[in-house]
């Protein structure tokens, strides 16, 4: 099965129209206003009127309340939770929400993965990132060999400086679980506006 394609940090009302129409599987929005790619209200519509691929929305820390309010009012069929939340938190959205959770971890030379074992249980998959105190969107690859550690059979989402070059070497570790890849500051002219030509080049790659 071809990996899946998700772009994120999409903000930009024409700019979501042109990359929704490259035939990605995911589009991520980020819900979180520390973000340089906050996805902000003069989106709202757009949001709402995409079809044709899963809409993700990314909060970090976000409250239950705020996380259902956004699911109901863009239809979003994927939560990414992209901060601390615990292993309770993702059951109780889950089952009050019905959504696809995805969660996501920093990953470095200390990444402990036997923490996700629990998570495992609640969530459909893990998305692994970069280790930043940021929460993400550093534009840094972390060190792949590190998911030789890793053990589980639920599928992943990769993150974290994904770019035309290094695309072809993650689809080379030949790894089942990898899902999808998580395309965001590479492909960027500026933070939340994606470059439709390096787009489309490289998710002809991922696809073929």
């Amino acid at each position: 099965m071809a990996v899946k394609v998700k772009v994120c940090g999409m903000k930009y009302p024409d700019n979501i129209t042109a990359v929704a129409s490259l035939g990605i599987d995911y589009m991520g929005f980020i819900f979180y206003d520390q973000s340089k790619r906050y996805v902000g209200q003069s989106s709202y519509a757009y949001i709402k009127e995409l079809d044709g691929l899963s809409k993700v929305g990314v909060f970090v820390n976000a409250s239950l309340s705020a996380i259902l309010d956004k699911i109901t009012e863009f239809q979003l069929n994927v939560i990414q939770l992209h901060g601390d939340e615990s292993v309770e938190f993702c059951l109780e959205l889950k089952e009050k929400s019905g959504v696809i959770i995805l969660k996501a971890f920093g990953v470095d030379q200390n990444f402990d993965w036997i923490q996700l074992d629990p998570y495992a249980k609640v969530v459909d998959y893990f998305l692994f990132d970069t280790k930043s105190s940021s929460y993400g969107g550093t534009g840094v690859q972390f060190d792949w060999s590190l998911l030789d550690q890793y053990k589980l059979t639920i599928p992943y989402f990769l993150s974290g400086g994904l770019d035309p070059e290094n695309i072809k070497t993650a689809l080379e570790r030949n790894d089942p679980r990898l899902y999808a890849l998580d395309l965001n500051s590479k492909f960027e002219v500026e933070p939340g506006l994606k470059d439709i030509a390096l787009l489309s080049h490289s998710i002809n790659t991922i696809k073929k």
